[in-house]
Parts: C-alpha cells; sequence; structure tokens
C-alpha cells in the first residue's frame, strides 16, 4: 500500500525553525519528484517546495525562498522541508504530494502553527 506520512509540525514563535519529514512507504518508495504544499485556514491549497529524485533539482516559492529549504534521502525515503526565520503567515497545514504514473499521492498532513 503506498503512502505519505509527514511528520514535525508544532507550535513555535515567530522567528523560529521547523523542520518537517515525509516518510514515504509501499509502492510509491523513492519516487521521481517530491512537493511540499500548505494551507492556511480559510485559504486554498498552495504549493511550497519540490525536488527531483536525485535531489539535482529544488523549486521553491517566491514567498519563502531564502528560508525554506528542500531536501530528500533516498536511503531513508524521506523529503524534508527545512523552515527557518518562520512568520506568523506560515500558519497552515502542510502537506507531502507525489505522482506515480497516473496516481496522486498525498499525505495526511502536519499543522504548523506559528505565533507573533
Amino acid at each position: 500500500q503506498a503512502q505519505l506520512a509527514e511528520f514535525g509540525g508544532g507550535l513555535v514563535q515567530a522567528g523560529e525553525s521547523l523542520r518537517l519529514s515525509c516518510v514515504a512507504s509501499g509502492r510509491i518508495v523513492n519516487p521521481d519528484w517530491m512537493h511540499w504544499y500548505r494551507q492556511a485556514p480559510g485559504k486554498q491549497r498552495e504549493w511550497v517546495a519540490g525536488i527531483n529524485r536525485d535531489g539535482s533539482d529544488a523549486n521553491i516559492f517566491d514567498n519563502v525562498r531564502g528560508r525554506f529549504t528542500i531536501s530528500r534521502d533516498n536511503a531513508k525515503n524521506t523529503v524534508y522541508l527545512q523552515m527557518n526565520s518562520l512568520k506568523p503567515e506560515d500558519t497552515g497545514v502542510y502537506y507531502c504530494f507525489t505522482k506515480r504514473g497516473v496516481f496522486d499521492y498525498w499525505g495526511q498532513g502536519t499543522q504548523v502553527t506559528v505565533s507573533s
């Protein structure tokens, strides 16, 4: 069974850091591109970052560039999102996403709350 599971969310103060992890299992082990999305309360889900299989290509949303970094460890089937200098507007549920063939896979999400 294919599954993505996110970890690492929590409540932090503005300026602090968090590292999110997403572990892939089942038939989606080490997929090609893996992405992070987030959804703030009352807003649409938005793309945050993506990374290819060997980590040679990574893209970051302009609003978080310079503060967030995406990376992956294929030996651990895990993609990370390092979030530094967090702001209250970074608050939301963060989701891991990947595709395999015609199928989309989402994790259950992890809550990130940044207090001012």
